[in-house]
């Protein structure tokens, strides 16, 4: 008989926790939204997800005492996965009012899309739409969630800031922006983050969940 893993979902007052946590259970896992420390660390899967502004999310993960849970339970080597905000969180800083520090477990700046045209068009920011996530030539989507993925398949995006990785080894697929050519997924050991919402990205997006959780 297989026990159901247990999968941590980070509650910190900011994100699409409940989502998260339907895909889980449609896959038939059934995860705990927390912010118990002990929780999370006892996990086999952590998932950090957010959507909302980098500095109040930053406040709330050290007011709520979660910065050094999740540091630990990285170092554990156990899978971790942040979606959106989460995947920013995890870098040094960013640019969203000013500066903020962030977690600095992946070496980068989070910036801001800058309004501009392109073909006469100008730019919209946030970016909500479905576009289209590419493979990066120096990295593979067979050692990662992206696996199920084809280059070009569709996911669905919220966001009017991006990740600037300072090395792009540690970047798994790219998405293009009117201009811009961005980071739209990262992997650095047992971390996998998107800036896409898997959870809202019907059949394909449930695949990177189940995948992830393998």
């Amino acid at each position: 008989m297989n026990s159901r893993k247990k999968i941590a979902i980070i509650d910190y007052q900011l994100g699409n926790l409940f989502s998260v946590k339907q895909a889980c259970a449609y896959l038939g896992e059934d995860p705990v939204i927390t912010t118990n420390k002990e929780e999370i660390l006892g996990a086999d899967y952590v998932i950090l997800p957010g959507v909302g502004a980098f500095g109040d999310a930053m406040h709330n993960l050290e007011s709520l005492d979660l910065v050094k849970p999740i540091k630990e339970f990285i170092a554990s080597g156990k899978p971790f996965m942040g979606v959106c905000l989460g995947l920013q969180l995890l870098f040094t800083e960013s640019e969203e009012f000013g500066r903020s520090k962030g977690l600095n477990l992946i070496e980068g700046v989070v910036k801001k899309f800058q309004s501009s045209y392109t073909n006469g068009n100008a730019l919209k920011v946030p970016q909500i739409e479905w576009n289209q996530i590419y493979e990066t030539s120096n990295n593979s989507w067979q050692q990662s969630p992206l696996k199920v993925c084809e280059r070009g398949d569709y996911m669905y995006f919220v966001h009017s800031y991006y990740v600037a990785p300072q090395e792009d080894q540690y970047i798994l697929s790219t998405t293009k922006y009117g201009e811009y050519t961005y980071c739209s997924s990262v992997i650095k050991n047992n971390i996998f983050a998107c800036q896409f919402h898997p959870e809202k990205s019907g059949k394909i997006g449930l695949e990177i969940y189940k995948k992830f959780l393998k």
